[in-house]
């Protein structure tokens, strides 16, 4: 695999791709929650763009840090949305955390499941025997995502901890997305297990590369994509997996937050959603000291304290403003703010120039010192 998009030398998005992704990769590995779908309903445009990719050849794997349903459960829902796929496509946190605890206490071995069916389900796949209270003795807690989960079954989890059992977590995604904005996750439940019982989880969802890993294993992937609306599982978990990743804003993750983050959280791609598999990526180039991308700019403002963005408008001689978009504005932003702080997240200030820059600054929650 890979680790990178491009010479390793430059800021993550610099080099961008100047082939479709579904031309260079041979197989996506997509995030659900927040990249096809957002609740019960896909994002819009995207399963036209998933059928797309694999009309060019890319195959589709799909990684979940939810981990409430049963791969044939995703399966069916993804189905459904117009995505075709069958249990063998995909790949949950229950089962990476399933195979974990196999591999920690061995086959039969009893565990109490906290969450969604889906964590039942895997841990019986693996071999190991479902118990339901903490009288009966579970060597551990393997605790996932479920809407149902509530005080009865974290009181459960906090005696089998106190008792001795292994507390393992598929995830710590503090929120999950929803058309009613951010929702609590898995984290948020975790936390009180952790915090009533003092004692920190195993946790076995991505970012830990085992999830990919499995997932490049089924598929046979030689150059896989990570696809993903969160750094620090996506992002993060594709980076310690040695494969590329685009990071799309369908789901969580705004532009603030991506320009803020450190070292581990840079994507190689960028796009608004995941039909940017079938697109294109330009690259970010440097002129002195000057970040240019299509028909946007960026520099250092005089004092060094500020980020100065410029916007095709701002420039009626550019010849790149009718092919350029915020995007490639934000992604100019990036590279000059992480070329500046390569080994650590820090957050910018911008000082916008012309009517696009200002308008961008200010959708992308940027603060600004407003226009020139």
């Amino acid at each position: 695999m890979t680790s990178q998009a491009g010479p390793s030398a430059l800021p993550a998005l610099a080099a961008g791709c100047a082939q479709p992704p579904t031309r260079r990769y041979d197989v996506a590995l997509l995030d659900l929650d927040g990249v096809v779908y957002v609740g019960p309903d896909a994002v819009p445009g995207v399963p036209a763009a998933l059928a797309g990719a694999r009309a060019e050849g890319m195959r589709l794997g799909f990684v979940t840090n939810n981990a409430a349903r049963t791969p044939e459960q995703v399966a069916a829902h993804l189905t459904e949305l117009q995505v075709p796929a069958g249990p063998g496509d995909v790949i949950t946190s229950s089962q990476a955390a399933a195979t974990v605890v196999a591999e920690l206490l061995g086959a039969g071995a009893r565990v109490l499941p906290v969450g969604g069916p889906g964590v039942a389900a895997a841990l019986e796949a693996a071999g190991l025997t479902v118990v339901v209270r903490a009288e009966d003795g579970p060597e551990a807690v393997v605790q996932g995502y479920g809407r149902e989960v509530g005080w009865t079954q974290l009181a459960e989890a906090v005696v089998a901890v106190r008792n001795g059992a292994r507390h393992v977590a598929t995830n710590t995604d503090a929120t999950i997305p929803s058309p009613r904005g951010p929702l609590p996750g898995n984290g948020a439940m975790v936390a009180v297990v952790r915090q009533v019982t003092g004692q920190e989880p195993l946790v076995t969802g991505k970012p830990d590369p085992a999830m990919h890993a499995e997932c490049v294993r089924r598929t046979g992937a030689e150059h896989p994509l990570v696809v993903g609306d969160r750094l620090d599982t996506d992002i993060e978990g594709a980076r310690r997996a040695g494969a590329a990743s685009l990071l799309v804003f369908s789901g969580v993750t705004d532009p603030a937050t991506l320009v803020a983050a450190g070292p581990d959280h840079r994507p190689d791609l960028l796009a608004a959603d995941a039909s940017g598999l079938l697109h294109q990526h330009p690259a970010v180039t440097v002129d002195g000291p000057t970040w240019r991308c299509g028909g946007w700019t960026v520099r250092q403002a005089e004092g060094g304290d500020a980020l100065e963005l410029r916007g095709p408008d701002s420039d009626p001689a550019n010849t790149a403003s009718s092919r350029s978009d915020d995007l490639d504005g934000l992604r100019a932003l990036c590279v000059a703010h992480w070329a500046a702080h390569p080994g650590d997240g820090a957050a910018v200030r911008v000082l916008a120039h012309g009517a696009a820059a200002t308008a961008s600054a200010l959708a992308w929650g940027l603060p600004s010192g407003g226009a020139r």
